[in-house]
């Protein structure tokens, strides 16, 4: 495969870059400290093209590929994590699935609203009692005159508390052996559609998630996305590419690991010389620089088949697999590099190893991203 960038392509990667080391990096550890949401971050994303990436401009979106997006993603996740994945739910999460299965009405008044920037969206699949599998989904909608009637609950919904609109799935058919589901748009403000406050986590503080309720909501049969019964196909397909995504995030947070540490390693003294010049720590971080290029050529392969719109559900799951548990691995040497203060707030590696860690649970945990590859191996 051709992994040599486009004029556009290095653009893109440059002008995030840039942008990351202007606005974003610099506020990292003050967005983690005080769990604030940064708007400001967010709304220049927005301006930038970065919240629409793929998403033609006829409807609002910067009109990239697949690979730009993700080489945006991983110099913005270098900088902040919570600022990463913001626009991952975004752009994977919310504006590709309405683009492939939106109806034109959808595409011209939500999509263009949120791949622009001027709104943002976000993605519920996971439940309380339901998170990988969807056969015990207990959120429900009911056919009504005109529409439909939703009740249940979803959690850990990222961008959930700021989101104009949330891409929800729901059981419309229980009848036969395996629940169907139907995907809904909802716009935040629908008589039944409720939040809780922000969820507290371990990491990605910035990146605001909640709970969200639908209480006898009503939502009009133009809310349907994609067709009646056909949600499972259109969050499978989401999850293809949105697994992308979050392998890029984790590649953004491995590399800031581990440029920092690389850093640290050429100032810090021990025994007389800086302790890049001994061995062990040249080991860390050869292992570290090692698996940061082998996930980052698994992550822009599965890019370059979604763009060529090859089936890449196992290379996404690939991808996702291995740069999430990657990135931990680096985060956990980096630490171990800087000793005591690796474990201080006052250095960035600490936050690093809080963010990396979801990346192994969202969007799929590690062992469904290993069932998915099992099973297209096994099926030859």
């Amino acid at each position: 495969m051709n992994f040599d960038l486009t004029d556009e392509q290095r653009l893109v990667r440059d002008t995030a870059r840039d942008f990351a080391a202007r606005e974003i990096a610099p506020k990292a550890a003050e967005i983690d400290r005080t769990s604030r949401w940064p708007a400001e971050i967010v709304a220049k994303m927005g301006e930038l093209g970065f919240l629409g990436m793929a998403i033609p401009d006829q409807y609002g979106g910067g009109g990239f590929d697949t690979l730009a997006y993700v080489l945006a993603m991983e110099e913005i996740s270098a900088a902040c994590a919570s600022s990463g994945v913001i626009m991952s739910v975004n752009n994977s999460l919310f504006c590709d699935p309405i683009y492939k299965f939106g109806s034109e009405e959808q595409k011209a008044e939500v999509l263009a609203a949120c791949a622009s920037g001027n709104k943002l969206g976000c993605f519920g699949l996971t439940e309380p009692m339901s998170g990988s599998d969807a056969q015990t989904m207990a959120t429900g909608a009911e056919k009504v005159s005109g529409g439909w009637v939703i009740n249940g609950a979803k959690n850990w919904i990222t961008n959930g508390p700021h989101a104009d609109y949330i891409l929800v799935f729901a059981v419309t058919d229980r009848s036969g052996s395996k629940v169907r589901h139907t995907a809904f748009v909802v716009p935040k403000g629908t008589p039944g559609f409720t939040q809780a406050p922000p969820d507290h986590k371990l990491g990605i503080h910035g990146a605001h998630s909640c709970t969200v309720f639908f209480e006898q909501c009503f939502v009009p049969d133009t809310a349907v996305v994609g067709s009646v019964g056909e949600g499972f196909k259109v969050a499978m397909a989401t999850l293809d590419g949105g697994r992308i995504g979050i392998a890029a995030q984790a590649l953004g947070i491995a590399r800031a690991a581990l440029e920092t540490s690389i850093a640290y390693s050429k100032d810090r003294k021990s025994f007389g010389v800086p302790i890049a010049q001994h061995q062990a720590i040249q080991f860390m971080l050869s292992d570290m620089a090692t698996e940061l290029d082998a996930a980052r050529l698994l992550t822009w392969r599965a890019a370059q088949m979604k763009d060529s719109q090859t089936r890449h559900s196992m290379q996404s799951a690939q991808a996702k697999l291995y740069a999430s548990e990657m990135a931990t691995r680096v985060a956990h040497k980096a630490i171990q590099i800087h000793g005591g203060y690796g474990y201080s707030a006052e250095f960035p590696v600490e936050r690093h190893y809080r963010d990396a860690r979801i990346t192994e649970i969202y969007e799929g945990t590690s062992e469904i991203q290993r069932i998915v590859i099992a099973s297209h191996a096994l099926r030859g």
